[in-house]
């Protein structure tokens, strides 16, 4: 079935093709047996999860190994929409692998960026945002289960909205996540506020420790004072100091190029940063395999000074120390 089909309208393109798959062809959904919980000798927790206001619910299955509790294989059942399932059907992806305190970390938002086909778009119209809260909450019951103790006393986080569960904590990811500047985009984003309106704002028929508006102008205020300051401190790479040019070259040597060097054994070290007319020289000293290679002076280096030059400054040269 086309992801037009299965959605409908015009609708279908504010949903990833990852959520169209899951919504018709759902990897994970069935149930896990008590005789295969023993054939692995694993413990079965089931935990069922649901929200009243819109009738969607859903049932988790994990197999724990009781000797590390990571959890070793989870199916899910869920009644409800499109995207429920989905979301369901990621968030049991999520937890294989994990330990259950581990699993208990995956957020709502979490769930969606994983059903995003690129990292800037978003997976669900925002008015669907809330179906993944549902998936991060069964997780959070099945985890009490399996420990023994009341979900209240997992709660680590305030809740804001009790009628769609979702916490502090999330509401202030999404908003700066995704620039929200009313409370009706959070709203749209999270459902929080859709029900019984008392997380709001004052006057509602239940007095509430957090409230919507003031969050909103508690993050926004952050936001733009954090906006602020970024651009007074914005300086081009030439504009830095020695200190904060190492630090941006350490930068991208650890999240891109130490990586690719470890592959094959070997890794690098800064010994020097030095101006000089206009370049700024960086002396380094390879390690491990690297020391002596044939390339590290040749192909090696010429990749190291290009990707410096693409990700910070064409002013880059790099030097090997003999």
């Amino acid at each position: 079935m086309a992801k037009n089909d299965l959605i409908g309208g015009a609708l279908w393109e504010q949903y990833s093709n990852k959520v169209a798959e899951r919504m018709n062809n759902p990897k994970n959904r069935g149930e896990i047996t008590e005789e295969e919980a023993k054939a692995l000798n694993a413990r079965l927790v089931v935990a069922d999860w649901g929200a009243e206001a819109c009738g969607d619910a859903v049932r988790l299955y994990l197999l724990v190994d009781p000797k590390t509790d990571k959890i070793i294989k989870a199916k899910f059942k869920s009644f409800g929409c499109g995207t429920a399932i989905a979301s369901s059907d990621m968030m049991t992806e999520l937890c294989v692998g994990k330990t259950i305190d581990e699993a208990m970390k995956i957020t709502n938002l979490d769930v969606e960026r994983a059903l995003r086909d690129t990292p800037d778009t978003p997976a669900v119209p925002p008015q669907k945002m809330h179906c993944s809260v549902m998936a991060y909450d069964v997780i959070k019951k099945a985890a009490s289960i399996y420990k023994g103790i009341n979900i209240e006393k997992l709660e680590e986080e305030d809740i804001v909205c009790e009628c769609a569960r979702v916490s502090l904590r999330t509401i202030k990811e999404v908003i700066r996540l995704n620039n929200l500047k009313t409370v009706e985009e959070i709203t749209q984003y999270t459902k929080a506020g859709a029900f019984c309106k008392s997380c709001v704002k004052p006057g509602g028929h239940e007095m509430r420790k957090y409230y919507l508006v003031d969050i909103l102008q508690e993050v926004r205020a952050e936001m733009d004072k954090e906006g602020v300051k970024k651009a007074m401190e914005a300086k081009t790479f030439k504009e830095m100091s020695l200190v904060q040019k190492l630090k941006e070259i350490e930068k991208v040597l650890d999240e891109d190029i130490r990586p690719m060097l470890a592959a094959d054994g070997g890794s690098l070290e800064v010994v020097d940063v030095k101006d000089n007319g206009g370049f700024t020289d960086i002396y380094i000293n390879y390690l491990g395999a690297c020391h002596g290679c044939a390339a590290s002076k040749t192909g090696t280096l010429y990749a190291i000074q290009n990707y410096l030059n693409e990700k910070i400054d064409e002013s880059i040269r790099v030097f090997p120390i003999d």
